[in-house]
């Protein structure tokens, strides 16, 4: 099945040959995992999508899941960023997942950013990789940027401001950077943040790609929307820079659905979504519901096929932006759904 991820992210897919590893690894984890054969005992392969065996994201937050079989060896916990108001979803890794995971995020990634290496500025704290067992859902989509970086650096002191001199000993040297945060952070601590006047020259004829995730909410609250956030980022650096927004969901390591011009996200031909009515969990075309996503990377533990509390919709066609393959609109969340730590939609 890693032969699908030889091509470009988002081209055309075999949809035989999609199926045909979706029934193989669902297959695999009812042999290596009793609780999710207890959920779903009696099944066996489909000539459909919508008939595959799915959990609800909500599992994960009561329970590790692991797949137990030759060749699988679990290494650390990956957990949601967690609010002070919801639990954290726990997702096991295994060496066999991650090197899958890692191939896929990183030619999704060299896709929308371009392939030349750079220095990565990351809004985050670098003692979240001293952490021993478990990795944050933040710091593991900072370093999917890694195989595209000449070097890291973390940027947030303890208080979540920016050591902006740090950045200006980086700025004297080099005027091409990737800036990796999640959304909220990079509104708070950058584009809305006073720039000292030094580090703001600096950035002035610097070429920075900012890339980031994390979901809306909180600059909902503040009546932000992505027109004015994209242009208080790009007010502070040179004219050729970039934003580049993507969608992702700790539940669903290595898949990264990137935000294009025309205002959908685009899912990687190794992936698949589908909506579902909120009451009956019937499949829906063209309309709003909740939001499936699978994929063929998860052999570890059985979060290959997860039904999320966000809502969406699956455009028809190909999108006029210009890509092929599935595309889809995101719209909110449940009404009274819990708020979810590392995309907070």
């Amino acid at each position: 099945m890693s032969n699908l991820l030889t091509s470009s992210p988002f081209a055309s897919r075999d949809e035989a040959a999609f199926l045909a590893g979706m029934n193989e690894i669902t297959s695999w984890h009812l042999a290596g995992c009793p609780e999710y054969r207890r959920v779903w005992p009696g099944w066996s392969a489909v000539r459909q999508l919508e008939d595959l065996p799915f959990l609800h994201v909500g599992v994960f937050k009561r329970q590790l899941w692991k797949t137990n079989a030759s060749g699988i060896q679990h290494q650390r916990t990956l957990r949601s960023s967690s609010t002070t108001q919801a639990t954290a979803s726990m997702i096991a890794l295994d060496e066999r997942s991650s090197a899958l995971q890692s191939r896929s995020s990183a030619a999704i990634l060299q896709e929308l950013v371009g392939d030349s290496l750079r220095p990565l500025v990351i809004l985050d704290h670098s003692r979240a990789l001293r952490q021993r067992g478990e990795a944050s859902a933040r710091i593991a989509a900072a370093m999917s940027l890694r195989f595209l970086a000449s070097e890291v650096h973390f940027l947030l002191e303890d208080d979540d401001s920016i050591g902006w001199e740090r950045l200006a000993v980086i700025l004297e040297r080099e005027r091409r950077l990737l800036v990796y945060g999640f959304t909220w952070m990079l509104w708070q601590s950058w584009a809305t943040a006073p720039i000292p006047e030094t580090v703001r020259k600096l950035l002035d004829a610097a070429e920075v790609h900012f890339v980031h995730s994390g979901g809306w909410k909180k600059l909902e609250q503040a009546r932000v929307d992505r027109k004015q956030f994209n242009a208080g980022l790009l007010s502070t650096v040179a004219p050729t820079s970039q934003v580049t927004e993507y969608y992702g969901l700790v539940e669903q390591v290595g898949i990264i659905f990137p935000l294009c011009e025309a205002g959908f996200y685009h899912v990687p031909r190794w992936a698949g979504v589908l909506v579902r009515d909120p009451w009956t969990l019937e499949t829906l075309d063209d309309q709003p519901g909740l939001l499936q996503f699978m994929n063929i990377l998860s052999w570890g533990a059985p979060y290959h096929s997860v039904l999320t509390e966000d809502l969406g919709r699956v455009a028809p066609g190909d999108c006029a932006c210009g890509r092929r393959g599935l595309h889809f609109e995101l719209l909110g969340r449940v009404p009274k759904a819990e708020i979810r730590g590392c995309a907070n939609v």
